[in-house]
């Protein structure tokens, strides 16, 4: 039977453990920075899109307006 005790009384099972926990923790943090990143994008997008909204609604109206004049100046 070998020994599987290393000399500060840990064994290998004991290091397999610690080494998975620390592979959980950076598969944690690499998680939550992406979620970060995504909130981030997401916010930018939404942004993004309240611009957008606000241009076309803007260029509605600048339609409107230039079909008024046109039809106030037009020969009769």
């Amino acid at each position: 039977m070998t020994n599987t005790m290393e000399p500060h009384g840990h064994g290998m099972v004991a290091d397999i453990l610690a080494l998975e926990v620390a592979n959980a923790r950076q598969r944690i943090n690499r998680t939550e920075l992406a979620i970060q990143r995504t909130e981030e994008m997401l916010a930018e997008n939404i942004a993004l899109r309240s611009r957008i909204q606000t241009a076309q609604r803007r260029l509605v109206e600048a339609a409107e307006r230039l079909v008024k004049i046109s039809s106030a100046t037009a020969p009769l």
